[in-house]
């Protein structure tokens, strides 16, 4: 994960998110949607991609270990149609700063008039206590390959 210092005067300094390049790499894997949106993502809320285009093999090792619920998924087309970005400095536990994450994410992608399907509210209704399975690093797009 790195930083770049943006100076518009002497005395407004700030420093702006980029992705490092492990998460340029598996950001690259994904559909063009999802790149543009993460690439604008990162310029506000400092995060990394942990997963993009995932092999079937890995798919199925996932699938076995009970970490996700479909055996074949939208991380396995390629480009892949579905991304994992949590927030930097990853912390898994911090459930809340996943919920404010995704939403942040939910909010720029309508923005963009992209159609994102996110893994704390898989209906889409807005209401994250009815979901039986949270995957709350991932995001998708609802349209069909």
């Amino acid at each position: 994960m790195g930083n770049i210092r943006v100076c518009n005067k002497e005395s407004d300094t700030k420093i702006m998110p980029k992705f490092g390049k492990k998460s340029k790499e598996r950001l690259e894997s994904c559909e063009k949607d999802l790149q543009l949106l993460f690439k604008e993502v990162v310029k506000h809320f400092d995060c990394t991609v942990t997963q993009g285009h995932r092999k079937v093999s890995e798919q199925e090792k996932l699938y076995k270990e009970g970490k996700t619920k479909v055996k074949y998924g939208k991380h396995n087309y390629y480009p892949s149609i579905a991304v994992d970005v949590t927030p930097y400095p990853v912390d898994y536990e911090n459930i809340d700063r996943h919920y404010y994450f995704g939403g942040f994410v939910l909010g720029i992608a309508e923005n963009m008039g992209l159609d994102i399907r996110w893994g704390g509210d898989w209906d889409g209704d807005r209401e994250t206590k009815d979901q039986t399975f949270n995957d709350l690093v991932h995001f998708e797009l609802r349209r069909k390959k």
